[in-house]
Parts: C-alpha cells; structure tokens; sequence
C-alpha cells in the first residue's frame, strides 16, 4: 500500500529483456536505504518487488501482463522514474490510499504553465471516466493529484501541479504526448462493486 507521495526521483540504469519480463536496474540512492530484498516499492506508480540491492541501486522485475498494461514498457536508459516506498503504519496519510495497481494509461494533452501552478491536461481511457470526479483523488505515474476537473465527452481529466509536485517527481518533464500511468480511487470501484451486487441480489 502507498500513499502517492514521491519520495525519489530515480534513474533507470540498466534494462534486461527477457521472454516473459523485464528486469530494470534503478539507480536510487535515497530509498535503497530503507529498501530491502522482496520490499514493494512504486515505479511509476507499479508496485514492483525488489529484487536485489547495492549501495545506490536495486532492480526490480516486471512481467509480461505489466509491460503490456503499464508505461514502463517505453521507458528507456536514462529515464527519470517516481519512487515511492510502501507505507508504514507510522506513516503520513497525506495523499490517499494507493495500490499501486495501474488501471490504464493516459495521455498528456497539454502543459500550460501559469503564474502559481501548471495545468496538465490529460486524456484518460473512457472506460476509467466513471471513476473521476471533481475534487477527487486520481493518481499519475504514482503521483496523489486532486481532480481539477473533467470532461465526459472528451475523456479529458484536469490536474493542477503545485511548483513542489513538479520539483519533487518526473511531472515537470511531461510534455504533450507522453504517457502517464493512471491509478483511480480503489474506493470508487468498491463502491461500483458493492452497487453491482445489491442490484444482482434485488437488495
């Protein structure tokens, strides 16, 4: 479980391709001191498992099923990632509860900087939408956001970053284009779920 609070940006520094995964180094100095072999730790907002450690680095694998349904099948040598370690019970809830479950991937549409903050536009997969409301919590690429607002007929979900969001994660490289996993509130779909069922049961 994860709060979506960034804790380090890291860098991808190797990427072994296999049949069946891929194994990515990252280098990440900061958290591979509180890191231990078989830890969960967020890439990108994927909880992946680490799977070995040194000084400054640990490598992680990602199956097949996560390439195809994540970003981080595009991500490459250099690539600046967002790290967040799992939670504690002593942890901070300042962003929201976060699985680290990638439910789609978006698109950002555009980057508008302003005075104060920067507006992020980004077209979300429709079947997603039913989970997005104004003033709700969404994440992207492991990033706890609050929904600025949305249209339904556009798929199109509006975020606005704070000065300390785009200096803290890899949202203040994003450019039009990029892609941008998306996690919805696990709530939502409970909710969904629970709705479903009482329908189904005539309760």
């Amino acid at each position: 479980m994860f709060t979506g609070l960034i804790t380090e940006c890291g860098t991808i520094t190797d990427i072994t391709r296999t049949e069946s995964a891929a194994i990515l180094t990252v280098r990440a100095p900061h958290s591979v001191a509180d890191l231990a072999v078989g830890d969960s730790i967020a890439v990108n907002g994927v909880c992946l498992t680490a799977t070995s450690k040194s000084a400054d680095s640990f490598t992680a694998d990602v199956m097949v099923q996560t390439l195809s349904l994540t970003s981080l099948a595009q991500v490459g040598i250099g690539a600046e990632v967002n790290l967040e370690l799992a939670a504690q019970l002593t942890t901070r809830m300042g962003g929201h509860m976060v699985q680290g479950h990638v439910d789609g991937v978006g698109t950002v549409m555009q980057v508008a900087p302003h005075e104060k903050w920067t507006q992020m536009d980004i077209n979300v997969p429709e079947h997603l939408m039913k989970y997005v409301v104004a003033q709700g919590s969404i994440t992207l690429d492991g990033v706890s956001l609050t929904v600025g607002s949305f249209l339904d007929g556009s798929n199109l979900v509006t975020v606005w970053l704070i000065p300390e969001t785009l200096q803290k994660t890899n949202l203040g490289k994003k450019r039009a284009g990029n892609l941008l996993n998306i996690e919805v509130d696990v709530l939502a779909k409970y909710v969904e779920r629970l709705l479903a069922k009482g329908e189904t049961s005539g309760q």
